[in-house]
């Protein structure tokens, strides 16, 4: 297993992580977007999901593990956080792809998968959909967001500190940012948007994540919820949990 940093943009916080399987198997391999949470704020970075991204190269997928502008940053906040991440991902158009030419490594365009926990759940519905599920060479047939807040237009979401100094102001003040921010006011996509819940989960409460499933399948977006029992929020960054087992189901790895 390989890992090569590259650069997707001029910030210091425009690189990812691509992690390259040992061997070539007979098959392309699945390619998997990783989008990692921490409250948008610099106090985490993508070494979170280190564990992830080595278990999931192991097992024989390409992973492109993202880093983007947050609250800390220079420019950090929205717009440009989400920006970052729309940018990170049309990067497996360019230097992402250039570099698996060179290496010969062959992936499964048609099948790849975006995943994000938590903050980087929301980032991840979210570019997803501005994306409307595609690359020029890639199409996302799976969007997983892990214990995510997925709705800004709430009450316990919009006024949440994290997100009001990811915004810029409160919620009153700039509704319409907010909502354009809030994956729950995006229109539909091609992509199945599987929400993985932990059920023991004290940041991020189960319910936001049931009554947008319910409310995206009613709009028309593919949609499914994965409810996980005996663990918390942080679960997903292990490993070794039945968190990260359900998500590899999930992806087909």
């Amino acid at each position: 297993m390989r890992r090569l940093k590259i650069p997707y943009g001029d910030a210091p916080s425009n690189y990812g992580h691509l992690y390259l399987p040992s061997a070539q198997a007979e098959r392309p391999a699945p390619l998997v977007v990783l989008v990692h949470g921490g409250y948008w704020s610099t106090e985490y970075s993508l070494v979170v999901y280190t564990g992830l991204a080595r278990l999931l190269a192991q097992r024989g997928a390409v992973v492109w593990n993202v880093e983007y502008r947050r609250v800390g940053d220079d420019a950090g906040g929205w717009p440009t956080t989400g920006r970052d991440v729309l940018a990170a991902i049309g990067a497996l158009d360019g230097p992402v792809s250039d570099r698996l030419a060179t290496a010969e490594v062959a992936v499964d365009h048609a099948n790849a998968a975006v995943v994000g926990h938590s903050a980087g759940g929301q980032l991840a519905v979210y570019a997803a959909a501005r994306l409307r599920g595609v690359t020029e060479l890639f199409t996302f047939a799976t969007v997983i967001a892990q214990s995510p807040v997925l709705d800004f237009t709430e009450t316990g979401a919009y006024d949440r500190p994290t997100v009001v100094e990811l915004m810029g102001a409160p919620f009153e003040q700039i509704p319409d940012r907010y909502r354009e921010a809030s994956p729950s006011e995006q229109p539909p996509f091609d992509s199945t948007v599987a929400v993985i819940h932990t059920c023991d989960d004290e940041s991020v409460p189960i319910e936001m994540s049931r009554r947008y499933v319910a409310d995206a399948l009613a709009r028309g977006q593919s949609a499914v919820l994965y409810e996980v029992p005996g663990e918390g929020h942080d679960a997903f960054v292990d490993p070794t949990s039945a968190a990260t087992r359900k998500t590899l189901r999930v992806l087909g790895i």
